[in-house]
């Protein structure tokens, strides 16, 4: 049996041993300049009881998976801050075996390659850190600074909030790079941040900087910082996990029953106010065969590529969910047979155009799309769905990798813009679409 980590893209693999033996290189050169010290030892070992006591707290939440954000950053900017930045390296080691074994168990090659991004992001933003207020860069990796007396001046406060920013973007790119490795160059990806995502990493380095602030003070008052922190993280968790209940886990998507609840409230406006709404259902061609060629994994690939894709090409007010397997739907709010058409017909074309490779073979990705519009197809979500998976069906059964309207309908006949040569009225697509999956 074959370790998960191995079956990784090889760029992957190599990325992730880089960043491994540059974290060994750089702590060995730390060791051997630092003087180890009872107040750094005192230090690190209350920054690691805490970092404990937040972990516990994760730990009784019971998360699912997908919620991800802790506010460990609280006791690592401590660490980044206020120890020498060998102890930047080795703090993440034992929280992140804490959280393997007590919280939720993950991948191990995952749970390494966090701790080697946070290492290594801790440990260079505590060299600027150490740098700057030591006056030269061995000095910043013995640690022998004046970092203690620097956090209590205005400016040393500014100049913390900049390095453990530094810190942030740094594990954020460190991510962001594996994940766009793990999925391959012909994926779509989300922003680095976005508002939420902003202001969540704002709030984590405050408090992180606020602790540092406390316990350069002095160590006991850690014991007042702590309950703060983890009702701010029991807070911030809470609404993690409303979240997650309205999302699907594998592609961040509105899961079916939130897509109907919001899709419902949608069409009984359109209705009421004589407007118009169309619904799309698209379903991935020949998914179980990419199952049982590729694997569950690479399958779980697929479906989170299909997502992006069809999110970016929406509009803000159109509503997507993942509607169960491998099939999706979205309302268009406002649009005509015309407009619902064009859309279906550009999500069908830009999934084609999507590419994601297993090891170095490219596998290409179809959906088939059934289209219906209220007025025509239906007068509430129920009907126009109903009527939407027939007019799926039909796609299936004529070829796949095509658009249809549901058959024997009214307004289905001469309504399409720019069918093309060799298609019918209803629908769109190659007269003999490729074998998508080799």
């Amino acid at each position: 049996m074959r370790w998960p980590f191995l079956q990784q893209p090889r760029r992957l693999i190599v990325y992730m041993g880089l960043l491994l033996a540059l974290t060994l290189f750089l702590f060995g050169m730390a060791v051997a300049l630092y003087t180890p010290t009872w107040r750094d030892a005192g230090t690190f070992a209350a920054l690691v009881l805490c970092a404990a006591c937040g972990v516990e707290a994760i730990r009784r939440l019971g998360l699912p998976a997908g919620v991800s954000r802790d506010l460990l950053g609280a006791w690592w900017f401590p660490a980044i801050l206020l120890l020498p930045p060998v102890y930047a390296l080795l703090l993440p080691v034992p929280v992140f075996m804490m959280m393997q074994l007590r919280s939720r168990r993950a991948l191990v090659h995952r749970r390494v390659f966090n701790t080697i991004a946070v290492a290594l992001s801790g440990f260079l933003a505590s060299v600027a850190w150490h740098g700057v207020r030591g006056d030269g860069l061995v000095a910043g990796l013995a640690g022998t600074s004046g970092a203690h007396e620097s956090l209590t001046t205005v400016s040393g406060v500014l100049g913390a909030l900049l390095c453990c920013s530094g810190f942030t973007v740094l594990n954020t790119l460190f991510v962001v790079l594996a994940a766009r490795m793990s999925n391959g160059p012909g994926e779509s990806f989300r922003p680095m941040w976005d508002r939420e995502a902003f202001m969540l990493d704002a709030v984590e380095l405050c408090v992180g900087v606020t602790v540092a602030v406390l316990a350069n003070i002095s160590l006991l008052l850690l014991v007042i910082a702590v309950p703060p922190v983890l009702l701010l993280q029991r807070s911030l968790l809470y609404n993690q996990l409303q979240a997650a209940a309205r999302t699907d886990p594998k592609t961040g998507l509105l899961n079916a029953s939130t897509w109907e609840q919001e899709a419902a409230v949608e069409v009984a406006r359109a209705r009421s106010e004589r407007g118009q709404a169309a619904v799309l259902i698209l379903d991935i061609d020949h998914f179980k065969r990419v199952n049982d060629n590729h694997g569950h994994l690479f399958g779980d690939q697929v479906l989170l590529g299909v997502a992006t894709t069809i999110a970016q090409q929406l509009r803000q007010s159109d509503l997507l969910g993942r509607f169960g397997g491998e099939e999706f739907v979205v309302l268009l709010p406002g649009s005509d047979t015309t407009e619902a058409w064009r859309a279906a017909e550009r999500l069908r074309s830009q999934v084609g155009d999507m590419e994601i490779a297993v090891g170095d073979v490219p596998v290409s990705i179809t959906v088939s799309v059934g289209v219906a519009v209220i007025g025509e197809h239906g007068n509430d979500l129920v009907e126009l769905l109903t009527a939407a998976d027939l007019a799926l069906y039909r796609a299936k059964e004529t070829g796949r990798n095509r658009v249809c309207l549901p058959a024997g309908r009214p307004g289905t006949e001469g309504k399409i813009p720019e069918a093309r040569e060799g298609t019918s009225p209803d629908r769109v697509g190659p007269r003999n679409p490729r074998d998508q999956i080799p």
